[in-house]
């Protein structure tokens, strides 16, 4: 599972609109993220470094977590824990001058669920580049954020029809089924 941008301080433009999108995301990322830990699979945090060429990902928590920044509240509830990984990208896809291939690689994986900001900006990004990598998508619904609710419905229709992807809602996924899954040939 990936969690992409929701470690963020929502300080830029439209921020305030996107992070009331987001807090009811991020209780259903939490959510999902607790069903995926009990049926073991990894979640791993992709966060843009906003710039910061100097900072990690602990500074970068740090930093969204202090009292001025406005999704403090977001960042407290999805805070990843000692057996969350993380990747830290320089632009919109996950992939892009990442180590997140071999780091899928080395869980095997062959399905990837897409949660976080924005479904029509970084998560669509992903989604195309992992398709084109041949992983099964499945990005639900209701744990991706938007600017607008028609942002959300046109970035995962595109996804449906291009990428094939599943975006059923989260508390629909049957997680041990995807498990035992075989890839799809692209």
């Amino acid at each position: 599972m990936l969690v992409i941008d929701a470690i963020n301080d929502f300080t830029f433009a439209e921020g305030s609109l996107v992070l009331a999108d987001a807090r009811p995301v991020a209780e259903r990322i939490h959510r999902l993220k607790r069903r995926t830990r009990r049926v073991a699979i990894p979640t791993v945090y992709v966060n843009d470094n906003f710039g910061r060429w100097r900072s990690d990902f602990r500074a970068l928590i740090s930093h969204c977590l202090r009292s001025a920044a406005p999704g403090r509240s977001v960042t407290r509830l999805l805070r990843p824990d000692r057996l969350d990984y993380f990747v830290l990208k320089p632009k919109h896809s996950a992939f892009y001058s990442t180590a997140l291939e071999l780091l899928l690689e080395h869980f095997h994986a062959r399905t990837l669920i897409l949660t976080g900001l924005l479904a029509d900006s970084c998560i669509l990004a992903t989604a195309q580049d992992a398709y084109m990598r041949g992983y099964q998508l499945i990005v639900p619904a209701d744990c991706v954020a938007a600017r607008a609710p028609e942002d959300r419905r046109r970035a995962l229709a595109l996804m449906r029809r291009t990428l094939h992807a599943d975006t059923r809602t989260s508390t629909t996924l049957d997680l041990n089924a995807m498990l035992g899954q075989a890839p799809k040939d692209r």
